[in-house]
């Protein structure tokens, strides 16, 4: 167990943040997750959000109502302490393939920020496609930075008067032609990944080229 201060915390919205922890000898790679705990004992796992070599530690959150985790990380301030895990998990999205494709809903975009984030601007592979959705458009997180790293489409379900797609992630997955060797990393609700899944290997795509990593309320 890890005993981090915080550094600060950013809000995207009054129910997004990003909370940043002094990172110390805390080591980890991308993909994986640490279960963050409050001071009475509630806890809950969290995909980093932050590279694996910056220089603070940062997990995105979504404020739930009654959460007892969500809403103790929003009230922190800075030099709070957090207890983190040891980091764990087998989700591992990587620039090693030509054709790669990021999926994720809300805050299941943690793990490819820290991919992003972490990633050379040199790097000989082409930019990966990624797939965003959203409730609102204000909900975005980074977008900027995935604009400029990465294919982006956004699939914005309750708001249809936007330039991007409107609709469901599932949906949006629909309408893509699919390549031969495309690795699909998928990062979200399971009720997302579940259906893009099933609409991945009804195209073809063998499941072994399907991975994935599921977020609970």
């Amino acid at each position: 167990m890890f005993e981090l201060p915080v550094t600060k915390i950013d809000f995207y919205t009054s129910d997004i943040f990003e909370v940043c922890l002094e990172r110390g000898e805390y080591s980890f790679e991308t993909g994986e997750c640490s279960v963050l705990f409050n001071d009475v004992g509630d806890s809950r796992p969290y995909s980093m959000s932050s590279a694996p070599q910056a220089d603070e530690l940062s997990f995105l959150v979504r404020r739930l109502p009654g959460g007892a985790l969500s809403e103790w990380l929003a009230e922190r301030k800075p030099g709070d302490s957090v207890c983190v895990s040891a980091p764990f998990g087998e989700f591992r999205p990587a620039f090693d393939s030509e054709s790669l494709v990021l999926i994720a809903t809300g805050v299941g975009i943690s793990p490819f920020l820290s991919l992003i984030r972490g990633s050379d601007e040199d790097s000989s592979l082409s930019r990966p496609l990624s797939i965003y959705g959203l409730r609102r458009l204000a909900e975005a997180v980074e977008l900027e930075l995935l604009k400029q790293k990465t294919a982006l489409q956004l699939a914005v379900s309750r708001e249809p008067h936007t330039p991007h797609f409107h609709g469901r992630v599932t949906d949006l997955v629909d309408t893509l032609p699919i390549k031969q060797n495309t690795e699909f990393y998928l990062c979200g609700y399971d009720s997302m990944v579940n259906g893009v899944s099933d609409r991945l290997t009804g195209r073809g795509v063998h499941p072994a080229r399907i991975h994935t990593e599921v977020f609970f309320n």
